[in-house]
């Protein structure tokens, strides 16, 4: 009986594994003529078509791939010149392989490299196609026609490796996971974010843009300079306000359990990824120290 039951459950968890995968739809937001969002499931992907470029950034997960180019043939016949990765997670850098050929090129942070490498010598099942084959320490700049691309890192923010791409002319910028819109964001703390630096990323965004230009988030729609400035008052105040229970002498479960201290953020960006009491305890591990 025992058996029955346990198969019975078995047939149910891959029963909504599949559905969950057969549910996935990739639509299309149009930000320019040249620009376009597609959501999926995982990290927000940018496309750029151009005149001798087709540039696309980051391709969700492997097992997607095929819708993923099926949507990005909905816009362009022309091939991918580019593929650049914002950062390392495998909803950013999952489809890396299927979309890396002789045509296409992938970029990205050197820190990316490092990462997706020692992912790749822990799994032998991965391709070595997963690596990016050009990388970069501060900056590279992309040029077709008219259009710069301009690729730069920003430091200790989501991971170690975070990477934005800014489209001057078409005036798009996509900031990968450094910008969570209209909900809290996942710093990766056991992958060198931190709270610093994710707020500095977006401060470096702000100096960039302005306010008609595009924002491209890692997820959530998309959002603008108006929106990521409301955002960096919220990160800041939360700072602040774990810091004051740090210099208290509140543990981490006290702040954890504290329901109360983020109440009014939580009901607009709490029902994220990530939850009130998960945003908690990032600040607190971040910004509290030994």
């Amino acid at each position: 009986m025992k058996l029955i039951k346990t198969m019975v459950m078995s047939l149910g968890v891959i029963a909504s594994v599949l559905a969950q995968e057969k549910e996935v739809t990739i639509s299309i937001d149009t930000l320019t003529p040249n620009v376009y969002m597609l959501t999926g499931q995982g990290g927000n992907i940018g496309i750029y078509i151009g005149q001798n470029t087709i540039f696309m950034i980051d391709d969700q997960f492997e097992r997607l791939s095929n819708q993923i180019k099926k949507a990005i043939g909905s816009l362009t016949d022309q091939p991918i010149s580019f593929l650049f990765n914002t950062h390392m997670h495998g909803d950013h850098t999952g489809g890396n392989a299927k979309f890396n050929s002789k045509i296409t090129t992938v970029v990205a942070h050197d820190n990316v490299r490092k990462s997706l490498n020692e992912r790749l010598l822990k799994d032998e099942k991965l391709s070595s196609n997963i690596l990016p084959e050009v990388s970069f320490s501060e900056d590279i700049t992309f040029y077709d026609g008219d259009e710069t691309i301009m690729a730069f890192h920003v430091h200790d923010a989501h991971t170690d490796g975070d990477a934005m791409v800014y489209f001057l002319n078409n005036n798009v910028l996509h900031m990968g996971d450094t910008y969570f819109a209209g909900r809290y964001p996942y710093i990766d703390l056991n992958n060198g974010g931190s709270v610093d630096g994710y707020i500095n990323a977006q401060k470096k965004a702000l100096l960039l843009i302005n306010n008609e230009t595009k924002i491209i988030p890692g997820h959530g729609r998309p959002s603008n300079k108006k929106e990521l400035e409301t955002h960096v008052i919220m990160l800041e105040d939360i700072k602040s306000k774990i810091i004051a229970e740090i210099n208290a002498g509140n543990s981490l479960e006290m702040v954890k359990s504290n329901t109360i201290l983020l109440s009014s953020y939580d009901k607009t960006h709490g029902n994220g990824f990530i939850n009130p009491e998960r945003i908690r305890e990032i600040f607190y591990r971040s910004l509290k120290k030994d």
